[in-house]
């Protein structure tokens, strides 16, 4: 089913719709590739006519009701496209957006079942998204696995950097390989600047998405 979903996603013409191509398709749902000891997965996969063999394999030849697709409403325009995507190969799910603190605290408390769209937002690297998506006891942990556990706790003692490494690129190859989440993509916030800025924030911190530092921003004279 996990499989079938994920071939199920068309990331590239949603990329192109909604964000004009902008958005990094990555294939790694929890960790930006701007964040420390990011792991490069292969690229996903849009393949809906393999997603619909698997789902008719695992015996559902007409699909299934999927039940409510829980997300933030500030990205629901994303999610309108993946239900659309989803219900075109037999996974049929309602849309259900929520703003975002209601969002964040249903999902945090657990109180979701069905399909959940998350948006990491977190800085740090990548043991920050895998404590809170992936290990046991995460904010945003539905289930975890014993030895992504067993991993995520031998990385937060392991003091040399390459071995460190190492086993963060092992969680994150396992929670893809698993298909634990679905990726869609690293959203690309669109921005721009008016003809009095001489120079903007944008980009001056590695993956944030409004113009900072502020005090850095500089004006045209005149």
């Amino acid at each position: 089913m996990r499989r079938a979903a994920n071939l199920a996603i068309d990331r590239k013409t949603i990329n192109e719709v909604l964000t004009m191509g902008y958005s990094h398709v990555t294939g790694n749902p929890l960790v930006p590739d701007t964040f420390e000891f990011y792991w490069q997965p292969p690229a996903p996969v849009y393949d809906p006519a393999q997603a619909r063999q698997l789902l008719a394999a695992a015996g559902y030849p007409n699909g299934f009701d999927a039940g409510s697709y829980n997300c933030d409403t500030s990205f629901a325009n994303t999610a309108e496209a993946v239900v659309n995507n989803l219900g075109e190969v037999g996974i049929r799910t309602r849309l259900r957006p929520v703003e975002r603190a209601g969002f964040l605290m249903a999902f945090a408390e657990k109180a979701y079942k069905n399909v959940i769209q998350a948006q990491p937002g977190a800085f740090g690297n990548a043991a920050t998204r895998l404590e809170s998506h992936a290990a046991q006891g995460g904010t945003f942990t539905y289930g975890s696995y014993p030895d992504l556990d067993a991993l995520f706790q031998q990385q937060a003692g392991e003091l040399n950097y390459q071995r460190r490494e190492a086993i963060l690129h092992q969680m994150q190859q396992i929670v893809i390989e698993r298909m634990i989440y679905a990726p869609i993509w690293q959203y690309a916030f669109i921005s721009g600047v008016g003809p009095r800025v001489a120079e903007s924030g944008f980009g001056r911190i590695p993956g944030f998405a409004y113009t900072a530092p502020y005090d850095e921003l500089a004006l045209k004279e005149g």
